[in-house]
């Protein structure tokens, strides 16, 4: 992917440096509660506090990988530049992730009327949001009720070497998803129950191929991003990951899509823009 790599974005919020480990979250907490909190999280804050009381009642902890804990789960005035970030240091990722997700925003702000910008927050470990504690291992996530988006840049190190969906443009997949969650919550469409989880998702998917069509449309996509990000799609499908970290498929516990149904949505936003993704 093209990019600028002088870029500094005014909407990043670093807080790697006070990340750590898990300092005792939930401690002292009944389940009820520490559901109540993950609940804010949607499917995937619930499967963590399930974590965390399994850590507590039998002291053991995910094994920090954090696909596999969830279990289911335009430049500034400068000249673009090309090159992948994923092999460089955090700070040169964090940059890249940084321009696109404001890259996302000028897109969205533009063809979505009442589009509001958002916030990203950069973690490490662990970190607070409105939405309560959350720890890497719920990977990348958005809380409606602060409206930001949360990552902590290990997930893409899972991502590259576990899952095999290395790439800039993967990064940028992900990150165009979680602010598809600020747009449908924007929307009046989170909220409405896990009955309706998967289909949350897809549209997310959809709205981060909508962005991509922009973005090609700019000349930032390279041959191949397209390719890494229906790839990427494809690789945190239900039913990959449930074959990867538990041998066997349920679709009755998916919460995202399969990995058909994942590179369809995003495929079906690439080639026919944001009106396609039913807002």
């Amino acid at each position: 992917m093209r990019w600028d790599k002088d870029y500094r974005s005014p909407n990043v919020d670093d807080r790697r440096a006070s990340g750590g480990g898990m300092r005792g979250i939930g401690a002292g907490l009944p389940l009820g509660s520490l559901l109540a909190v993950g609940s804010r999280f949607g499917w995937k804050g619930i499967l963590i506090a399930l974590v965390l009381v399994g850590a507590m009642t039998y002291g053991g902890m995910c094994s920090g990988d954090s696909l596999s804990c969830l279990g289911g789960g335009a430049p500034g005035g400068t000249t673009a530049q090309k090159g992948a970030p994923e092999n460089a240091g955090n700070d040169e990722v964090a940059k890249f992730i940084g321009f696109v997700f404001d890259d996302v925003q000028k897109t969205f702000d533009g063809q979505l009327r009442g589009y509001q910008t958002t916030r990203l927050v950069l973690f490490r470990g662990q970190v607070d949001s409105a939405c309560g504690t959350a720890t890497s291992a719920v990977g990348p996530f958005y809380c409606p009720l602060d409206k930001q988006v949360y990552i902590d840049l290990t997930f893409y190190d899972q991502l590259r070497k576990r899952f095999g969906a290395p790439g800039d443009f993967a990064q940028a997949y992900v990150i165009a998803h979680e602010v598809g969650h600020h747009v449908q919550n924007l929307s009046g469409k989170l909220g409405r129950g896990e009955v309706h989880q998967i289909e949350v998702e897809l549209q997310a998917d959809c709205l981060a191929g909508a962005w991509a069509q922009g973005a090609e449309k700019r000349q930032l996509v390279e041959v191949g991003d397209i390719d890494e990000a229906l790839n990427a799609a494809s690789a945190i499908g239900d039913d990959t990951i449930q074959r990867k970290t538990q041998g066997r498929v349920q679709p009755e516990t998916w919460t995202h899509g399969s990995a058909a149904q994942r590179s369809a949505a995003f495929k079906k936003g690439y080639q026919s823009g944001v009106g396609a993704c039913g807002l």
